[in-house]
């Protein structure tokens, strides 16, 4: 079900995208200031733009002031199509998380009497979302605003695409500092070609085996898929734990775990129950109230630690359970970034999720989700998610900023590796994973810049997908995937297996020889927020 979470994505990203370069939307006209001056535009002028790129009189003021670079994506933007119904739209909308977002929104875009336009807001979103002809798209939603006219709080507005413009500029200076800093240990480096392509199978043949496992204490059931090698299973086979994002199954990274069990290593993919598809799907058919109940942030951690205790009790002569690896993709990767040691930081959440913007990061919704929790509730301290047995992780576009911080990223001890993507809108880069990464202090850690990479760009194909505008699917998945195979290989080699030959494969000039000039790849393991301000 995860095309049900993209395609809320893609409604949450459209919006961003009307108006931080134009600042301007409307019902039948749009009412907006520059400083002391008060401009009034016609849907219909909009439409007109859109539909032919001429620029009518009562929008040409308004134009002026906008780059041709801003007017083209402008264009394109006002009739771009979400791929998502009426019903789903609604249930996601009457959500807690859902009703967090539009709030903020809705002090944004103000009715003509400058009232909040959360409930105009709503209303029009689900309509245009039932339009079976033209659908939800942000012509269409001001076409059903249940007002005449919409006023756009300047003031805000100005201040929102302050913040969009500063940050983009933090964020590109950030990715070329990795980027610069890539190619000079690439340089450095420059060792002899590798034997193996670690993008190709490995020698092991495997079976697939599905399990449910039961924690009477939590009350709580999930499915098990478990990759064996089958070679390798007469003596201690390396483990590794796969976690999958939100909205997500254990199908989502199926061809990473068949392609790290042809390596020889046991790969265990749990389902976890509060936070995959089939509780989006529950949420679209109004059967839950939220995308995922707070609760998630303890129960997934508990679903591997319950994973490693079951596969003890059945295989602990077979696998080599006092050294495992965990490799998990957003939801999942905060999932890897707690066993690995990271703990909640109350004092972190307190103080950002008040004042926090979610249309910059809708992560946070995530992350602030966590001060609902009575264990998380002064003065009751967070309970540790800590697990021994992991002794190495791999944090696909983690959620980290405000729910780990820096002091408690600092606290993980084992070979660490962040994945980023320069054009994810979920979990942003530069909060998220940049300067997250500065914070690790084990010395063996790793920052995975893909360029172009979006926040759905590793996840694997499923027969539930959708297709998604360019922006939120970015360039072939089939590249990051690629990339994970031999990460995941190398690193996990190095680290649980114990490999030493696995080493090379994870530095910048192997990184440099596997990039694709469509989402180019760099590869580092220093990064100092001196760094980040100097270059």
């Amino acid at each position: 079900m995860k095309q049900w979470w993209r395609g809320v994505v893609g409604v949450l990203v459209m919006p961003l995208g009307v108006l931080v370069p134009g600042v301007a939307i409307a019902a039948e006209t749009i009412v907006f200031n520059f400083g002391p001056l008060e401009f009034s535009i016609a849907v219909e002028s909009l439409e007109q733009y859109a539909a032919t790129g001429k620029i009518a009189p009562d929008f040409q003021d308004v134009a002026a002031r906008l780059s041709d670079e801003q007017l083209t994506e402008l264009r394109t933007v006002l009739s771009q199509r979400a791929p998502v119904d009426p019903i789903t739209i609604s249930q996601f909308l009457y959500s807690p998380q859902g009703e967090v977002m539009l709030r903020q929104v809705g002090e944004l875009i103000l009715t003509r009497q400058r009232v909040s336009g959360f409930y105009a807001l709503r209303s029009a979103l689900i309509l245009a979302a039932a339009d079976p002809e033209e659908g939800l798209t942000p012509l269409n939603v001001l076409r059903k605003f249940p007002v005449k006219g919409l006023r756009i709080n300047s003031a805000l507005a100005f201040e929102l695409v302050s913040l969009v413009s500063r940050k983009t500029e933090e964020t590109d200076r950030a990715i070329a500092v990795v980027e610069s800093i890539a190619a000079e240990d690439a340089i450095a480096q420059s060792t002899p070609p590798l034997p193996s392509d670690l993008r190709t199978p490995g020698p092991f043949n495997f079976e697939v085996q599905e399990w449910q496992l039961n924690d009477s204490t939590r009350q709580r059931e999930f499915l098990l898929t478990l990759y064996l090698p089958e070679q390798n299973l007469r003596g201690n086979a390396p483990v590794v734990v796969i976690s999958h994002g939100l909205g997500s199954t254990r199908q989502t990274f199926a061809y990473l775990a068949e392609h790290l069990v042809s390596y020889g290593f046991a790969v265990a993919v749990p389902e976890h129950p509060g936070s995959n598809g089939e509780q989006l799907a529950a949420l679209a058919s109004g059967l839950a109230r939220e995308i995922t109940p707070p609760e998630e942030l303890l129960d997934r951690p508990q679903d591997i630690t319950l994973v490693l205790d079951w596969l003890t009790q059945q295989y602990g002569d077979r696998l080599n359970l006092e050294k495992v690896g965990v490799i998990g993709q957003s939801f999942g990767a905060y999932t890897a970034l707690a066993l690995a040691g990271a703990g909640i930081n109350q004092g972190a959440l307190a103080a950002a999720c008040p004042d926090s913007l979610y249309a910059l990061n809708l992560s946070l919704v995530l992350q602030c989700a966590a001060l609902k929790l009575p264990q998380f509730m002064p003065p009751a301290a967070p309970p540790s998610l800590r697990d021994e047995r992991v002794q190495a992780a791999i944090a696909i576009n983690p959620l980290s900023s405000e729910i780990f911080g820096p002091e408690e990223l600092a606290k993980i001890a084992i070979p660490t590796m962040i994945v980023s993507g320069s054009a994810d809108t979920v979990t942003p880069a530069l909060d998220e994973q940049i300067l997250p990464f500065t914070a690790l202090q084990t010395p063996e850690r790793y920052l995975v810049l893909l360029r172009n990479g979006t926040h759905f760009s590793t996840l694997g194909a499923t027969d539930e997908d959708v297709e998604l505008p360019p922006a939120v699917l970015g360039p072939d998945p089939a590249i990051a995937q690629d990339y994970m195979r031999s990460l995941g290989v190398a690193f996990f080699g190095l680290y649980i297996a114990g490999t030493p030959n696995y080493r090379p494969y994870l530095r910048a000039d192997y990184g440099q020889s596997l990039s694709n000039t469509a989402m180019p790849m760099s590869v580092i393991n220093t990064l100092t927020p001196d760094q980040l301000k100097r270059r």
